[in-house]
């Protein structure tokens, strides 16, 4: 019986990536520089994919400024982000049917919950585990491990909702359900983890969902 509900955040529950990406994007315009956005796309998720973001730029280039400029546009561009479709109804729907609900982020608490208090969402959280909260970051599976033994649930009894490779396979290895619903920066990534992938969570419904999993999870 599933009995929890796991939401990664970023890209899964507000697409916080994407005014990054943005950001960076309208500062190169500004000062008439090209922008390589497949190669910043393909950083999304990668915690261990390193690239300099001010590449295209001359070396000799203060990039002090450049760095004011793109933290301006970031922080005005999140700031108008939404909830991200069919969130909020999965979230009222599991609170419904008394299931639990948690998070497991790589991102830090400091990032989450300032977003999810804006969002008007953190009230239907009973645990978060962020960054810092376990051993490992994902894709390793402990912050998934420490929401479950928050719960005292195996990793069978919960579904995990992901938007990116690396965050899929944490919650395989930890032995959940996995929804697998890439985003516009994620739609390259390797979802194979996934037992179910989604273009969005806008129409699937609760129910819909605990009738696929109500066998144990793929090994």
């Amino acid at each position: 019986m599933i009995r929890a509900l796991i939401f990664d955040f970023d890209g899964l529950i507000v697409d916080t990536e994407w005014p990054l990406i943005e950001a960076y994007r309208l500062v190169h315009l500004a000062h008439g520089v090209p922008f390589d956005e497949t190669l910043f796309i393909r950083s999304v998720g990668h915690a261990e994919y390193a690239f300099d973001p001010w590449h295209g730029f001359s070396p000799h280039t203060d990039r002090a400024p450049l760095e004011l400029e793109r933290r301006a546009h970031k922080d005005r561009l999140l700031l108008q982000q939404p909830v991200l479709p069919g969130v909020t109804e999965l979230l009222d729907a599991a609170r419904t049917r008394q299931l639990r609900i948690g998070l497991a982020s790589n991102s830090e608490h400091a990032w989450v919950e300032p977003h999810l208090t804006r969002l008007n969402l953190l009230h239907y959280f009973e645990f978060l585990a962020c960054r810092g909260d376990a051993p490992t970051p994902k894709p390793a599976p402990d912050l998934y491990q420490r929401v479950l033994n928050q719960f005292g649930l195996r990793g069978h009894e919960a579904i995990a909702f992901e938007d990116s490779a690396t965050g899929a396979l944490a919650a395989r290895r930890a032995r959940l359900h996995v929804v697998g619903v890439p985003n516009r920066c994620t739609a390259h990534h390797d979802l194979s983890a996934a037992d179910l992938l989604l273009p969005s969570l806008a129409g699937v419904t609760l129910d819909t969902l605990l009738a696929r999993f109500s066998s144990p999870p793929r090994p």
